[in-house]
């Protein structure tokens, strides 16, 4: 046996799509307004995974461009058909209102890292879509959504039968199952004679869990089981919170386990908070006598370690994905779209990276970012920078970041002579370059800090994540001299503030020029160490 650790997939990785094609599975995970658009990773064993490549083009238009924080891309669902892998996704356009304006495509490819078809719009009820294929048939399950004014948002799964061929739908749309407690995210899968329906229940936060409902026949009707598969809402004690979202596969031995999604919470004194975001992880599962799915370990608490079947054998790795820029690829992520050279250029200075300023951090447009997740807890985060701010409109540095709202940032920057008020831009010479360090939440901004540097050089920014924490820093001499006071880097998480969050924090570099867009500004050294 293999003894693995959960989360498997650690930081911003939710909603996990688990596959197994011959020896190796393969995980798609959300990627919601972030490209690359849904990561995909891969392991032989299911408790060491790696990157092996992305659904690139899954946007028409490789734009996101416009998408309200927590939009874009949710909850894709991988599958195989002996041939070929299928993607099914939703890109969904608004977020907290009664219409999610989604549309739902499909994307196929021969090998997971390699090249997707251009993808196809399908029937688009609701989010959550997925693929059942079954003796040459191809079915479609989707959650539906009422937007009618006393209209229920999560109003029943529901079940389309598509020509493979063409995806056009074969006969009318089957209602399978309505439930008073929440339910999404179904996933299909037979067993004995039974149709077994997984769903994700209770939402995405601390209530969330898996119920399985199941029938003899594919279009219903379908039987709850009278309890959850997986939940952890009953024991906020447990390392691993907010248990839901799962799909079951059997492995090569005949084994089963579920893939799902967790959180593991920083306690505050307002309550518990994720800023790490939803992970993936891994649980083994038996079947009662009844024919119903069980945790291996007993009882639907989610485990940290968990012993999985060992591979008999050790097949060749596959190559690994090639990525659109050695530099700019995997683990780097961009908001809306691609790192396009005109904004992130990695060749005008070798070991560089060269941002031109657009947007600010708030633009749901065109904001100049790079950015890694952040996985664990304790981090800490440092890169060099070379710019020559001439105005409080052009900015660039290290930033640690959730969304729009939410966001602690440390800029090189402009700012009037010291004593001298905010007044714009006087355009009389004078001013000095700053380190601005701001605090962005739901309710407004604060900057928290301001201290005069010398720019004539490269500058070394940092910041240092411990205890819920974020204390930055730059290099002085060789000394790391501390800027402002220590910021709470838990408000970087789902859990704070009034709006719905999905993602999580990430660390990385930016640039603005609110007037030119021509404001450079060059990094390098960039590091992320997270332990």
């Amino acid at each position: 046996m293999t003894l693995l650790h959960n989360p498997v997939i650690r930081g911003f990785a939710p909603d996990p799509s688990l596959v197994r094609v011959g020896d190796l599975y393969y995980v798609a995970t959300s990627s919601f307004e972030w490209f690359p658009t849904i990561p995909i990773h891969r392991s032989r064993d299911l408790a060491h995974w790696e990157y092996a490549g992305h659904v690139r083009g899954a946007v028409p238009g490789d734009s996101l461009a416009g998408v309200p924080d927590s939009g874009g891309i949710w909850a894709p669902s991988l599958s195989w058909d002996g041939e070929r892998f299928w993607m099914v996704y939703s890109v969904v356009r608004s977020v907290g209102t009664p219409y999610f304006d989604v549309d739902t495509y499909v994307s196929t490819a021969t090998e997971a890292g390699g090249e997707w078809t251009p993808p196809r719009r399908l029937p688009s009820h609701g989010f959550d879509p997925a693929l059942f294929h079954e003796e040459g048939r191809l079915w479609l399950l989707n959650l539906q959504n009422d937007h009618r004014p006393g209209g229920r948002r999560f109003a029943g799964i529901v079940l389309t039968e598509l020509d493979r061929d063409t995806l056009s739908q074969v006969a009318d749309t089957h209602l399978l199952l309505q439930h008073e407690r929440l339910i999404e995210g179904p996933k299909l899968v037979r067993r004995d004679g039974w149709y077994h329906l997984v769903l994700a229940e209770g939402g995405t936060g601390f209530e969330h869990g898996v119920r399985v409902a199941r029938s003899r026949g594919i279009t219903g009707p379908y039987d709850l089981d009278d309890r959850p598969l997986l939940t952890s809402r009953d024991d906020p004690s447990l390392p691993l919170q907010k248990a839901g979202h799962g799909e079951l596969i059997q492995t090569p031995d005949g084994d089963w386990v579920l893939s799902h999604l967790a959180a593991r919470p920083l306690q505050t004194p307002d309550g518990p908070r994720c800023p790490l975001g939803r992970e993936t992880a891994i649980q083994a599962v038996t079947w009662d006598e009844a024919g119903w799915p069980r945790l291996r370990h007993g009882g639907p608490q989610p485990a940290v370690e968990v012993d999985v079947p060992t591979p008999s054998a050790e097949p060749e790795p596959e190559p690994p994905p090639a990525a659109p820029d050695e530099s700019l690829g995997w683990p780097w992520s961009t908001l809306r779209g691609y790192a396009d050279p005109s904004w992130a250029d990695t060749t005008s200075r070798p070991g560089w990276i060269r941002l031109t300023g657009r947007h600010g951090p708030e633009s749901r447009w065109a904001h100049s970012l790079l950015a890694r997740r952040i996985t664990e807890h304790r981090a800490e985060a440092e890169v060099t920078v070379e710019a020559s701010p001439r105005t409080f409109t052009q900015a660039a540095g290290l930033v640690l970041r959730y969304d729009s709202e939410a966001y602690l940032s440390l800029d090189l920057t402009w700012a009037e002579p010291e004593g001298e008020g905010q007044h714009g831009q006087q355009w009389r010479g004078g001013g000095r370059t700053v380190l601005s360090l701001v605090e962005r939440e739901e309710f407004g901004t604060r900057r928290a800090a301001v201290v005069e540097v010398d720019a004539s050089a490269p500058l070394t920014l940092g910041v240092t994540v411990e205890d819920g924490r974020a204390r930055f820093w730059y290099v002085r001499q060789g000394v790391r001299t501390p800027v402002g006071p220590p910021l709470d880097f838990t408000r970087l998480s789902d859990d704070y503030g009034s709006k719905l969050r999905f993602t999580g924090a990430m660390a990385g570099i930016h640039a603005v020029d609110l007037v030119d867009a021509a404001f450079t500004a060059d990094f390098t050294g960039f590091r992320l160490t997270c332990r």
